[in-house]
């Protein structure tokens, strides 16, 4: 291995680990249902989209896109807004069935900005916008794409 090799190892992450040791799994529970697990205690149910009071795993990931430009942004809102401000953040976007993907999202991120004067709302437009590309791990992992790695227990 050469020296460019092992410090691209070096600094490659550990894809058999997730953050503060968090265990996720899902479990099959029936025909195209699955429950989601965190060991911090967390459930989702998944299912195809003809089951009601499930997500589907597209559903799933689109509302994990818009939760994350949440958090990124949560707190220039909360320091502009305050504590309580109302956001909604909608995400949309058809799978394409012949590549079996989704080739485009779009989120809407709604908030009440109409207490603000232009300059201050355009600052803030400005903040958020550059939160989200900064710091949402979601959307810049969808963005760039992601080496998945499958392994099937007892595979030889």
């Amino acid at each position: 291995m050469t020296t460019q090799q092992q410090a691209a190892a070096d600094a490659a992450p550990d894809i058999t680990k997730n953050a503060d040791d968090t265990q996720l799994w899902v479990e099959r529970t029936g025909v195209r249902e699955y429950v989601g697990h965190s060991s911090r205690g967390g459930e989702v149910r998944l299912a195809d989209i003809s089951q009601p009071g499930a997500f589907t795993p597209g559903e799933l990931m689109k509302i994990a896109l818009a939760a994350c430009s949440g958090f990124a942004t949560d707190q220039a809102v909360r320091r502009r807004l305050g504590d309580d401000a109302a956001v909604t953040i909608r995400v949309t976007g058809l799978a394409d069935e012949v590549s079996d993907r989704y080739p485009a999202l779009a989120e809407t991120f709604e908030v009440d900005l109409s207490g603000l004067e232009p300059a201050e709302r355009d600052r803030l437009l400005t903040v958020l916008h550059r939160a989200i590309d900064e710091h949402c791990t979601v959307g810049n992992t969808l963005k760039a794409g992601a080496d998945v790695q499958l392994t099937i227990a007892g595979e030889r």
